[in-house]
């Protein structure tokens, strides 16, 4: 995806540590790490980078060790509220962490680094309005819109719920249901059993790419897993939520839906007890429009829409060598609107 944007892009030798299986990568991982060093060392000797900023990660060691050798400052962010280990390993070779939730600093932000809570940097939500986002998808404005996505990540379970419940499901709002590439022949199947009348309120959807902004706009309830970028979303927008998490990747979903269910934003479904019943007593919370208020207000009170540009000031403070903005600066700037960065 990156290098069809025109952005310069170099892979390193390592690779994610995704098997867990014993299998021939317990061998070449290794193999890859060490090689991802001298690699990484040649790639900055050359770009001599003013800052790096990270995510931070197994993946991430080689450039971050590299960097330390050089003296390249580095900025890291992390948008779980539980960090996982490669993580914490990584943050001791940062100069500045960002966080999403206030309890992560807790984690990482012991010691002489500075940590600041900027949220998760997320997409412009100011560019479009609920009346012309609803416009854009042919939406009428007293009906309601649920949103349904499951992520990349063991999406199926999403797809079957809605399967399942699709003619009830319709009956009660219109739909917008990202199936991913897997789910979209049968999710077009089943709106094409729907009747007549019906079927123009389900819209199956392979992905989303600049239309999620404007389905975010319009929606009045989502449906999704608890990754960092879909919470700040949905936050941002308002909007009230049923959360599945994802129960694998260390549990980090969990935590970040519970942030969410604990001010009243969402409620938790566990990702083994979402079928279609639950999808359809999900669908329910919009037959109560003072609780949808109150959701949608404690989503409100969790949104940080400047995150990107909250983020983007303490890379540039780090770029060029200068003190770091005071927290209360950085907390200012990430609850302001989205905003570019002055070039």
């Amino acid at each position: 995806m990156i290098p069809a944007t025109g952005i310069p892009f170099k892979r390193l030798l390592v690779r994610s540590l995704r098997s867990v299986d014993f299998n021939l990568h317990v061998i070449l991982d290794p193999i890859r790490l060490a090689l991802s060093g001298p690699q990484a060392m040649a790639m900055l000797l050359r770009s001599r980078p003013s800052a790096i900023f990270t995510t931070g990660g197994y993946v991430a060691l080689p450039v971050l060790a590299a960097a330390a050798v050089l003296r390249i400052p580095v900025v890291m962010w992390d948008g779980n509220v539980v960090p996982g280990r490669s993580v914490r390993v990584t943050a001791r070779l940062a100069g500045c962490l960002a966080v999403a939730f206030e309890s992560t600093s807790r984690t990482l932000g012991r010691g002489r680094r500075p940590c600041f809570l900027t949220g998760t940097p997320i997409r412009d939500t100011g560019l479009v309005s609920r009346a012309d986002a609803r416009r854009a998808l042919a939406i009428p404005p007293d009906d309601k819109l649920i949103l349904i996505f499951g992520g990349s990540q063991a999406v199926r379970r999403f797809n079957s719920a809605v399967s399942e419940a699709l003619p009830r499901l319709v009956g009660r709002a219109r739909v917008i249901h990202i199936t991913g590439d897997a789910g979209y022949d049968e999710a077009v199947a089943g709106r094409d059993a729907l009747s007549p009348e019906q079927r123009g309120r389900y819209r199956p959807e392979k992905f989303l790419a600049d239309d999620m902004t404007l389905a975010l706009a319009a929606a009045d309830l989502v449906v999704g897993r608890a990754g960092s970028s879909t919470l700040a979303e949905v936050a941002a927008f308002g909007l009230p939520m049923v959360v599945v998490p994802y129960p694998h990747a260390a549990g980090h979903q969990q935590r970040n839906a519970e942030e969410m269910v604990r001010v009243g934003a969402a409620r938790l479904v566990e990702d083994e007890s979402f079928d279609a019943d639950a999808l359809l007593a999900a669908a329910a919370i919009l037959d109560h429009p003072k609780e949808q208020a109150k959701m949608a207000e404690a989503a409100r009170s969790l949104a940080r829409p400047g995150a990107a540009a909250a983020v983007a000031e303490l890379v540039l403070a780090a770029a060029e060598r200068r003190p770091f903005p005071d927290a209360a600066h950085i907390e200012a700037v990430s609850r302001g609107p989205a905003a570019g960065v002055a070039e």
